[in-house]
This record gives C-alpha cells, sequence and structure tokens, in this order.
C-alpha cells in the first residue's frame, strides 16, 4: 500500500499553560512549583529562587489560590481545562486532521500528546501555543519543551512545527471585536473599556521581549475594528507577582483611578486570554469589580474570552489551515 500522502499525516496540537488538576492546596501545590520552577517564567538564579519558592511562596500561597480556584471551579473542572479541552473539540469539527490539546504545566503533559499523536502515524505535528501574542515566559517555554522532546528522540521524533503568535490575525480579531459588541447589546455599554493582558516585568520587555509591543498591536486592532476613539478604550496589563517592575498601566490601578475621576460603568476584556481561567474569572471579574466598586465604581461587566464560540474556532481553523499549506 503506498504512503498516505504527506498532509494526511499531519496533527495539530493547541497547547494553554496549565492548571491544577483540583482547586485544593496539594494540588496547587505541585502546579505553581512546576509552574513558578521554569526558567523562563521566573527568570533568577535558581540557587536564589527555587529555596524561596519551596520554601516559603509555595507553602505561603498554594491555601490562598486554591480557594481562588474553588470560586470558579466548573463540574468538568478548571475553566481552562474546560474551555481548553472544548475549542479543540471545535478545531477537531472544523479540521481534517486529529486534534489534541496539552498543558505546559500539569496535564495533559506536552510531551504524552506528541506520543499520542506519532503512535497514530502523524509525523507533522502543528503546535499552537494559545498565547496570541509571543513572550520569552510563554511562548519560549512551549518551544523548550518541543526542543526537548525533538532531542530526546532523535530521528524517530515526529517534525514538530509551531505558530510562534497570531497578535494581529484578522479572524481571531474580528471575532473578539464581536463579542464585544454582542456584549455591549445584551448588556449595555460603560463609558470607558479596559483591554487587560497579562503582565510581565518591564526588564524583560527592555531586554527584547516584543510581548508589549505584539500587546499593543493586538489592541489597536481591536480598537480600529470597534471604530473606537482614542478616550474610550485603554489597555493595561494584570497579574502583577513580585516587587520588581512590571508592565503598566496596571489594570487596578487603572480602575481605581477611573473611579475617582467619576467614571461610573467599565468594560473589561482580556484580548491575550483565549479561554477564561483564573486570571480571568476571578482576578477580573470578581477582584477588579470588587476594587472598581470600592473606589466608588459602580459596575465592572466583564466580557468573557472567546472560549470555543464559531468565531474563534472557525478564525484558528483558518490559522492552521494556512500554516499547514506552507508547510510542504
Amino acid at each position: 500500500m503506498p504512503a498516505a500522502p504527506a498532509r494526511d499525516r499531519a496533527a495539530l496540537l493547541l497547547v494553554n499553560l496549565g492548571t491544577p488538576e483540583a482547586p485544593t492546596a496539594p494540588a496547587v501545590r505541585r502546579y505553581l512549583g512546576e509552574f513558578l520552577g521554569d526558567r523562563r517564567v521566573v527568570q533568577l538564579s535558581r540557587w536564589l529562587w527555587l529555596p524561596l519558592l519551596h520554601g516559603v511562596i509555595l507553602p505561603l500561597r498554594s491555601r490562598r489560590v486554591a480557594r481562588k480556584y474553588a470560586e470558579i471551579w466548573l463540574p468538568g473542572g478548571s475553566p481552562l481545562a474546560v474551555h481548553t479541552r472544548r475549542l479543540a473539540e471545535a478545531l477537531q469539527a472544523r479540521l481534517p486532521l486529529p486534534v489534541a490539546h496539552a498543558m505546559r504545566y500539569g496535564a495533559p503533559a506536552i510531551a504524552d500528546a506528541l506520543h499520542a499523536l506519532a503512535r497514530q502515524g502523524r509525523d507533522r505535528i502543528l503546535v499552537l501555543p494559545l498565547y496570541p501574542q509571543y513572550s520569552t515566559t510563554t511562548t519560549a517555554s512551549v518551544a523548550d519543551a518541543l526542543t526537548a522532546f525533538s532531542r530526546a528522540h532523535g530521528a524517530l521524533a515526529p517534525q514538530l512545527r509551531m505558530i510562534d503568535q497570531y497578535a494581529t490575525d484578522a479572524g481571531v480579531v474580528g471575532a473578539l471585536a464581536a463579542s464585544i459588541r454582542a456584549h455591549w447589546q445584551a448588556h449595555g455599554r460603560g463609558e470607558r473599556l479596559l483591554l487587560s493582558f497579562h503582565g510581565i516585568p518591564q526588564r524583560l520587555v527592555d531586554a527584547g521581549d516584543p510581548y508589549a509591543q505584539q500587546c499593543r498591536a493586538t489592541a489597536q486592532a481591536l480598537a480600529r475594528a470597534l471604530d473606537l476613539a482614542p478616550e474610550a478604550w485603554t489597555m493595561t496589563f494584570q497579574s502583577r507577582f513580585g516587587r520588581e517592575r512590571w508592565l503598566l498601566p496596571a489594570t487596578d490601578a487603572t480602575l481605581q483611578a477611573l473611579a475617582a475621576e467619576g467614571v461610573r460603568r467599565v468594560d473589561v476584556a482580556c484580548p491575550g486570554f483565549p479561554v477564561d481561567c483564573l486570571e480571568t474569572l476571578e482576578e477580573i471579574a470578581i477582584q477588579n469589580a470588587a476594587c472598581f466598586r470600592d473606589a466608588g465604581g459602580e459596575r465592572l461587566s466583564y466580557i468573557p474570552c472567546l472560549n470555543d464560540a464559531p468565531a474563534h474556532a472557525d478564525a484558528l481553523a483558518a490559522l492552521v489551515r494556512g500554516h499547514l499549506e506552507t508547510w510542504t
């Protein structure tokens, strides 16, 4: 029997950050230990960071973070896990090739997913990290895992190719704009739209990380798609960790300032997060909403991520097809 055409031996692997397996302190501690132990995530000397991580941070943070996960946990598991799985299923329905998903930290592991696809005879695997904007703290870590897999398996490893960013992809930006318009139609429109992205330390951007620039490109493309005046929207950064300087302006400080200026209703969308997770559902929709009210605001309306919405799956499927067409 002749070998199948190369296109028939391709597969797609979606990769997301990861999540604890349960909203419990032990599960959170295992997850945070792997996540914060990655050199890409915390780029400090190991002899200084690891004793601090395991001796101080994990014992203090795990129980507190577990309570936050418990507030948003779904019947099917962590929101990030549930929505990532559903998005993979939506892409599977749109693409004539196997679609799997994996997590950079936790389960299902990238190496396990690659092994499974290779056992199916898939010798070309396109990897799509669910990080629209490239960063050395996220996308590069996925690349590290792919490199480690290829080195471990040598000539037997499947060919791997990664989509390293899609910050201004027209299909995704259009889907984001449509979701915001639909939210405004259903819930009314606030006085200001905040586009909140996950932050990273400023020193990484100073050293050449393109993340902040790509976040600005996404925000500007989305503002153009929504036909927003400059004073109608603001780009901010959330999820600061540690004491060093992170990207500014900060989401929480911006919300407090807006309330002090007399703004009573704000809408917040998170275009850097393809699916909802702790940082959107707890940090923005609960924690930052309370912060805004405490500062004198009336309502923070959180606009959900695209998750497995048909427009999102359509846009990512088109993105995948374009990359596969150039991979001969």
